[in-house]
């Protein structure tokens, strides 16, 4: 059984869906080397997201972005407003949608359906680069 961790910056983006499985897979160069086991990813912030979904049509990320903002508006009479109005429905989003993914790694590579991707879900309007921890723990090839 072996273990690899490492911390991954992605770039920052736009509010929005955003779909980083190239970005994420390039910073894990050790991934080649698990035949089989189970990759963590754990994003370190709470007005941020991941979740895995469509990784074709952009249109689904545009809909779920605009669901979200309905089910989490700007506009509710929210408490906790000190960082500005996107910042409470970001806490609501990221909770919702949950801050770590588990993904099969299957011959160097993780086990994702033909049509799903790892998207990054961007709750706030300038929220930066994001950090993510992830740990593969599985058997290595011979």
């Amino acid at each position: 059984m072996a273990w690899y961790q490492t911390t991954v910056r992605l770039q920052a983006r736009p509010r929005g869906m955003h779909l980083v499985t190239d970005e994420l897979v390039r910073h894990m160069p050790r991934l080649r080397e698990f035949k089989v086991g189970m990759a963590n990813i754990f994003i370190q912030h709470t007005s941020a997201s991941l979740t895995i979904n469509e990784n074709c049509d952009k249109d689904v990320r545009r809909d779920m972005e605009m669901i979200m903002n309905r089910i989490a508006p700007e506009d509710a009479p929210y408490k906790h407003t000190d960082e500005g109005p996107d910042d409470m429905p970001a806490h609501i989003k990221s909770a919702l949608l949950g801050s770590s993914l588990n993904i099969p790694v299957r011959d160097g590579e993780l086990a994702l359906g033909t049509w799903q991707g790892i998207w990054l879900c961007e709750h706030r309007n300038h929220g930066g680069a994001r950090q993510c921890v992830v740990t593969i723990q599985g058997e290595l090839r011979q």
